[in-house]
């Protein structure tokens, strides 16, 4: 070799010797991000496990440590949500930092021949620039061999048919638990053998099962808790049991958008929220204002016998449910302000579960108090008028206190325009002792401007007792002059309304769209049509639509969905599951069409007509429909990331995507250890 090519040889080494110890002195010197150069998107690599992963015949006592070492250090977050262990252990195991890995301590004495996977989730990050570590787990057995059968499926909001993400997957083995059809009481009297976890997209796959048959449920776990709450969880159940030695293969990938592994899912849990279950009590009373109080009952439906009060007539009393499922209640009194005292002593009789959960009629004592508790606003402007009224004494000036603003409230459109299918709606404070409908004046304003009365009608909603709505036929593009003189309403308070004067525009059809469906449903069966606009809220709905034709008028320009829901008992509302029952809930699908598309686009001046399938789409749920739903829903995502990376800009070349992909492929399944047996 000449002494040039020796020189360059020393000079490259010496350059590489560079680098490497400017990287070491900057990981001793700073934990902060290092300026200049491309930003460090790649998640931290698994150096090292101590003990091996897959270790088996692991002792079941003893208190070992596990340290798994990374290429860079790193930092924990959300390690309470995060982290979990597959069968959930008495005491959690605690993680701690050292070095460039992390330390996991064992507190527990473990089962004899189980396989236990700690998950750590998203919970590594390495310590610059929070790049997670997606789907690592550590695998051990403390019995000769690890169990390795996989299983994959799909958890959805029953009613959103949307993705819940996060959700725990519970496998219970079906030999082990009571099998009562008409009461299924596993979630509560059992600890699941294997635990698995869905990711963002609802889909999980699930490892280290065995070829066994398992019951199985899906719990979102919404305080991180690892138990199952009826009152605030979602659940989703399977009906039958299921062994992963017996299910068909399915495929895996990985996600390069979302940076995990993912899979076409072979079961299907359609989640909601079960407030069945819960034991019924008066768990709470409250008297926020002198003529109303309230009850909060802890499950729905209270089945109240008497409510008595020592100074208030029964008929003064009016009972008020506030929400769908009566489990709070309003109590109104219709008696003058002067005789309603500020302590309220009474009692009420209902039905109430004892210690067997029985439910039995008991009488508890009620007592509610109220006083008037004066607002800093208040307080200000009592203290301006006491100061104005002794500087008129002084002054020897006579004073008058300002009249005070009514405190009678109504809520209501104001004007402006509005939709000839809907009718005005008034919402008041207190119910109403006395509503005057003959003294309201509504009246349609020709081109000339000179108004004529129109007959109307008040109609007090059958679900809200303060909620009233005034119709009419109303005429598009009309303009209308509504006169409400004061008195016309009262309430319970002994509170009267102001004047009113109002102005509206009816809507002009041709700056909306006209929807028109053809449906094409069951004979015996009825369904709700929801339209959806597009934050995703109901806009319109038709319920007991069967075959034939429904039409959504005054739609808004903008892009719409359809939802619907097969109404079994034809109630006209969604209705939830029950798990004890083994009841699931009513069916809700997203209308897709033959081109798998979701959203419709409307302009004003439109008119879309279409058919609706409703057999089709309510067709038996199998591995490969779902897989096809789910495909059609990642396109239209995305297409929707495609526009978005468009107007945000390009910022990086295909190449370097394609490098930090492949980095995070590899890095995945070794993190997952690899361990992906699809039968």
């Amino acid at each position: 070799m000449t002494r040039q090519k020796r020189h360059i040889v020393r000079l490259m080494r010496f350059a590489v010797a560079l680098l490497f110890l400017t990287a070491f002195l900057s990981r001793c010197a700073s934990m902060m991000t290092p300026m200049g150069g491309p930003r460090d998107s790649l998640p931290p690599v698994i150096v090292q496990m101590t003990p091996d992963n897959f270790m088996t015949n692991r002792p079941t006592v003893g208190h070992d440590k596990i340290y798994i070492e990374f290429n860079e250090y790193v930092q924990i977050k959300d390690q309470h949500k995060e982290f979990f262990t597959s069968p959930q252990t008495k005491k959690k195991p605690t993680i701690t930092i050292r070095g460039r890995g992390v330390v996991v301590q064992l507190r527990d004495t473990l089962e004899p021949n189980t396989t236990y996977a700690l998950n750590f989730g998203s919970a590594i990050r390495d310590n610059n620039e929070n790049n997670p570590l997606h789907s690592m787990r550590y695998v051990f057995s403390t019995g000769p061999e690890i169990d390795s059968m996989v299983m994959s499926g799909y958890t959805a909001d029953s009613y959103k048919a949307d993705s819940v993400s996060k959700s725990f997957i519970w496998f219970f083995p079906a030999d082990s638990v009571e099998n009562v059809p008409e009461y299924d009481s596993t979630v509560f009297k059992y600890k699941p053998a294997v635990i698995a976890r869905a990711e963002t997209n609802g889909i999980f796959i699930a490892q280290n099962l065995k070829p066994i048959d398992y019951r199985i449920y899906a719990i979102k776990d919404e305080n991180d808790n690892q138990l199952y709450e009826p009152s605030s969880d979602k659940i989703g159940f399977l009906d039958r049991v299921y062994n992963p030695a017996k299910m068909p293969d399915f495929y895996m990938w990985y996600d390069s958008v979302r940076s995990y592994v993912t899979a076409q899912p072979q079961t299907y849990f359609r989640m909601f929220t079960d407030k069945a279950f819960r034991r019924q009590l008066l768990s709470e009373t409250a008297r926020p204002l002198q003529h109303k109080a309230m009850l909060y009952f802890s499950a729905t439906h209270p089945q109240i016998k008497q409510i008595r009060f020592d100074s208030i007539p029964a008929e003064a009393v009016i009972i008020d449910p506030q929400t769908v499922g009566k489990d709070t209640v309003a109590l109104w009194f219709n008696v003058p302000s002067a005789s309603l005292p500020d302590s309220l002593k009474g009692e009420i009789t209902y039905l109430k579960h004892d210690t067997l959960n029985r439910l039995q009629e008991v009488t508890e004592p009620l007592q509610l108090a109220w006083r008037l508790v004066e607002t800093k606003a208040q307080e200000r402007e009592r203290e301006k008028l006491e100061r104005e009224r002794r500087k008129a004494e002084e002054a020897g000036k006579e004073w008058k206190e300002p009249k005070k603003p009514n405190p009678f409230v109504c809520k209501y459109a104001k004007s402006g325009d509005i939709n000839p299918e809907k009718p005005i709606t008034f919402d008041f404070d207190y119910p109403l002792v006395r509503l005057d409908s003959s003294s309201v004046v509504l009246s349609i304003i020709d081109d000339e401007g000179q108004p004529t009365r129109v007959p109307i009608h008040f109609e007090r909603d059958t679900a809200q007792l303060r909620r009233w709505y005034l119709r009419t036929r109303w005429q598009p593009t009309k303009k209308y002059e509504l006169l409400i003189p004061s008195g016309a309403f009262s309430d319970i308070a002994g509170f009267s309304n102001d004047s009113i004067a109002e102005n509206y525009t009816v809507y002009d059809p041709e700056n909306f769209a006209t929807v028109k469906i053809r449906v094409q449903g069951r004979d015996s069966m009825k369904y709700i049509v929801q339209l959806l606009g597009n934050s995703g809220q109901v806009e319109q709905e038709r319920t007991g639509v069967t075959t034939g034709e429904i039409q959504f008028n005054y739609v808004p320009a903008g892009d719409i969905k359809f939802r619907v829901v097969e109404d079994l008992n034809g109630n006209g509302r969604w209705d939830t599951g029950n798990v004890v029952e083994r009841r699931q809930p009513e069916r809700t699908e997203m209308y897709v069409n033959d081109a798998g598309e979701d959203t419709f686009a409307t302009k004003k001046n439109w008119e879309i007509e279409f058919t609706m399938d409703l057999q089709k789409l309510f067709a038996p749920m199998t591995m490969e429909s779902l897989s096809r739903m789910l495909d059609d829903r990642e396109l239209q995502r995305l297409r929707l990331e495609a526009e978005k990376r468009a107007k945000e800009g390009n910022r990086k070349s295909q190449n370097s995507r394609n490098i930090e992909d492949q980095s995070r492929i590899n890095n995945s399944f070794n993190a997952t250890g690899g361990m992906f047996n699809l039968r």
